[in-house]
């Protein structure tokens, strides 16, 4: 299932909740990756137990917990100025 789609599922639970009881309800829901999958127990095993009073602070704990199969390529900007210290891409004028 797409992040999105788990995002929806934890605006349908009822708050307060704790991080065990979203991951007993959803844990079994697969999310897929551009670089794999992983499960939303695994997502909400990695975090401390946390209580939550609302949908919008469990959406935020998901987008920051999930494993780094969920970026593409690691540490790719085309946006961004090379990182100090680093030898980036020559600089080509069009």
């Amino acid at each position: 299932m797409p992040l999105q789609q788990a995002t929806e599922l934890l605006r349908d639970h009822d708050y307060p909740a704790t991080t065990d009881q979203l991951a007993d309800s959803y844990g079994d829901y697969e999310l897929d990756f551009p670089n794999g999958s992983e499960t939303l127990a695994d997502v909400f095993g990695r975090v401390e137990s946390e209580t939550f009073g609302t949908s919008s602070e469990a959406e935020e704990l998901l987008y920051s917990a999930v494993s780094a199969k969920a970026i593409g390529r690691k540490g790719y900007s085309d946006r961004d100025p090379t990182t100090l210290g680093t030898t980036g891409p020559e600089q080509v004028s069009f």
